[in-house]
């Protein structure tokens, strides 16, 4: 069966229709969805009709399962972590902030997967910028500043003890678990290499980039904030909107995303597995 790709208008994003995801799919199959994954950096699944057990037949043709830190996973589905929000909660949304999902890590993932099981009628879109585009239009003096640097990822202003979902986050309804482990850094380069693609990616995000390697701390913020404006804008940005039954994917290396609100009042309900590189053969 042969894939459609409906892209959109805006710097990235598609959607692709022709393929049941919980089925088998052939290598052509597979072949198609990651080029158009590699291509469209995210691209949604209408109209799946997905249990927890299909949703994990299908994230292994993306990659190997990857770790969702400071985020417990569902009972019986170790790789599945729920997204939820009750139509009662009035906490804070969940990352609405822009940034690239756990680029704290040693190894960040190469993708999300995101399942809209429960979508309220209103609100909830997800914005996705593109990070290639972002990269290749940096203003020379900036990326004259930033040259060869890496910056410095923490995940401490989300989840440490005094982060975002510490201590003082109550009443929320998502199984997160704070630690002093967020407080710990990892380094990765600010112009980062796709690996399959090759191209040059903007990789950092004001939700888990603190500071910028060899850099004194009141520069490298002055730096850091010009990249967050600059990373942002609305010609990078594609607005994705979801549906029930929406399948997800989006590609960690060359995007950030967002999470917007605009539901209040409507439960929200999300299935979502992470993927990590594929190791070379």
């Amino acid at each position: 069966m042969t894939l459609h790709i409906e892209p959109s208008t805006a710097s990235c994003g598609a959607l692709v229709r022709g393929v049941d995801l919980c089925g088998p799919l052939t290598a052509a199959q597979n072949a198609a969805i990651r080029e158009a994954w590699l291509a469209h950096q995210v691209i949604g699944f209408p109209d799946q009709s997905m249990t927890l057990e299909a949703l994990e037949r299908f994230a292994p043709t993306i990659g190997p399962f990857g770790e969702d830190p400071y985020i417990r996973a569902i009972d019986g589905h170790p790789h599945v972590i729920e997204v939820r929000r009750e139509a009662d909660e009035t906490t804070p949304i969940f990352a609405e902030g822009w940034h690239s999902d756990w680029s704290f890590l040693p190894r960040p993932p190469a993708g999300t997967l995101l399942y809209g099981h429960t979508i309220p009628p209103v609100g909830g879109d997800t914005l996705f910028a593109n990070q290639y585009q972002a990269w290749d239009e940096l203003p020379t003096a900036l990326k004259q500043a930033v040259g060869d640097r890496r910056g410095i990822h923490s995940a401490r202003r989300g989840y440490s003890k005094a982060g975002r979902y510490g201590e003082k986050d109550r009443g929320r309804s998502m199984a997160i678990v704070h630690s002093d482990s967020a407080l710990a850094t990892q380094l990765h380069p600010i112009g980062k290499r796709h690996s399959e693609t090759g191209r040059v990616a903007l990789f950092v995000s004001p939700g888990y980039t603190i500071g910028i390697e060899g850099m004194p701390d009141a520069e490298a913020g002055e730096v850091l904030a010009e990249l967050f404006r600059h990373q942002a804008q609305e010609r990078f940005v594609y607005r994705h909107r979801w549906s029930a039954g929406m399948l997800t994917l989006w590609d960690n290396r060359c995007v950030v995303h967002a999470a917007t609100g605009g539901f209040q009042g409507h439960r929200r309900l999300l299935h979502r597995i992470t993927v990590s590189e594929r190791l070379p053969s």
